[in-house]
């Protein structure tokens, strides 16, 4: 009699798990710090060759195309589209060589510390019971005011929070997390640390909220309730974009660790508008922006010392000049650059500012095409603006502002007469650090003779 048939070696293996390759997030950008998975450029199982087009993501500046390093085949999508704060390192995808079973790719187990912002949705379920708080007594509680206004609005005791800040301190954060782990938002801290060992046989009226001790802050305005009607004195809380967020670390930075000059002067734009006019005859348009642009060029051309950064070393001279050209998009300010301004002419400046400003407002930005400029330009004249003090973008040295051209009469000396002047005020906003007052007024005399006299950036 034979004995039943067992499956042999090769039998058992036939399906073997392939060990795959992870495509990972990248930095595709000196700040990035996360990004957001916009769409996927391939499909699971498509072959992919090094330098094809995987997915796009936003960074904190724009929307990047991420391609591929390695030849294979994409075996599993493991960030789907739409996931946002998908951390710097966090597998997003499993690729497989050529010729393996993609369909069998071992998928490791997935890191939840690295995941959390971008797990793809799942049924509910009922949650554990959290764990019994313990409150925290040691040393003065220091909390930041939306900690205290969180803890306050939900009668939490804030010795219940565990501090991540500095120094100690209860962040906003740190308050949200105790909120999750409470059984009760609204459960007074003496409920949480001495629950009543005998349960009350009929139901208890709520009792009246208690007025909040001396010194305390008020609880208004309380938070707001997703779905509900607003209630007057409620807000709701907007999510910050990676770019929003970016620009609130850089505009922070800027302000509390660069020394802020400012200097303004007047520019007669008369010799710039009638330049423009004969132009447009010949049907070539520029802006006036473009001249501007190739003013500043010019100027930094002519005082190189004006053309630096500042490292962590100190002074830093630049050999390029590349001028940043602040464009604001639905998302925030981006700064895409005009490479190597000073040599190029006034149209050149002005197809590239055109089609520059197009792709920050599309989102669609390369990185090195708004990183590493030696020196900005703000113009807010098409709003109305007279004049403004910009914010310098870190590590450059100055940014210029600009305001709107305006007719003024002055006075003649020669014949004593009186004339409609064209001016325009710019104010430079410069780093103390590295230039200083007498050399920020000789760089706007500069800069104004050359806007002035349009024919000078010709020959400079």
């Amino acid at each position: 009699m034979q004995s039943p048939m067992r499956p042999c070696c090769s039998q058992m293996l036939l399906f073997p798990s392939v060990s795959p390759l992870k495509v990972q997030m990248p930095a595709l950008s000196p700040t990035m710090e996360e990004g957001n998975i916009v769409k996927w450029l391939k499909k699971e199982g498509e072959a992919v060759s090094a330098g094809d087009a995987l997915c796009e993501i936003e960074t904190d500046k724009a929307v990047v195309t991420m391609e591929s390093n390695d030849d294979g085949i994409l075996a599993k999508i493991l960030i789907e589209e739409g996931s946002r704060n998908v951390r710097l390192g966090t597998p997003i995808a499993l690729m497989v060589e050529e010729g393996q079973d993609w369909k069998q790719v071992e998928i490791p187990p997935p890191d939840a510390e690295a995941t959390h912002a971008a797990a793809a949705p799942v049924l509910p379920s009922a949650p554990p019971p959290p764990a019994p708080l313990k409150p925290v007594t040691s040393g003065l509680l220091r909390l930041s005011p939306a900690a205290r206004h969180i803890l306050d609005t939900h009668g939490i005791d804030p010795k219940l929070a565990t501090p991540t800040g500095p120094r100690g301190l209860i962040t906003k954060e740190d308050a949200l997390k105790i909120l999750k782990m409470s059984p009760a938002s609204k459960t007074s801290p003496a409920s949480l640390t001495a629950p009543s060992p005998v349960p009350s046989p009929s139901p208890v009226p709520t009792p009246a909220a208690t007025p909040p001790p001396l010194g305390s802050r008020p609880n208004i305005p309380p938070l707001s309730v997703p779905g509900k009607p607003g209630a007057p004195g409620t807000f709701t809380e907007i999510p910050a974009s990676n770019v929003r967020r970016v620009i609130a670390q850089r505009l922070t930075q800027s302000k509390t660790t660069i020394p802020h000059a400012y200097a303004s002067i007047d520019c007669d734009m008369a010799a710039v508008m009638q330049l423009r006019k004969d132009l447009a005859k010949e049907h070539i348009k520029v802006s006036v922006n473009d001249f501007i642009i190739k003013a500043a060029a010019v100027t930094l051309k002519e005082m190189p010392e004006v053309n630096v950064t500042w490292s962590g070393d100190g002074p830093r001279a630049l050999d390029s000049i590349h001028i940043s050209v602040a464009v604001a998009t639905d998302k925030g300010l981006i700064t895409p650059i005009i490479m190597d301004a000073a040599n190029k002419g006034v149209q050149e400046i002005s197809a590239n500012a055109k089609a520059l400003a197009q792709k920050a407002r599309d989102g669609k930005l390369l990185p090195e095409e708004y990183q590493g400029g030696s020196f900005s330009i703000s113009n807010l004249g098409m709003f109305g603006i007279s004049g403004f003090s910009a914010v310098i973008n870190p590590p450059q040295a100055c940014i210029l502002a600009i305001g709107t051209s305006r007719a003024e009469l002055c006075l003649c000396e020669d014949n004593q007469t009186l004339r409609t002047q064209q001016l325009m005020t710019v104010t430079l906003s410069s780093d103390g650090r590295l230039v200083d007052d007498e050399l920020a007024s000789r760089f706007l005399d500069k800069f104004r003779s050359n806007l002035e006299q349009p024919q000078r950036m010709v020959l400079a």
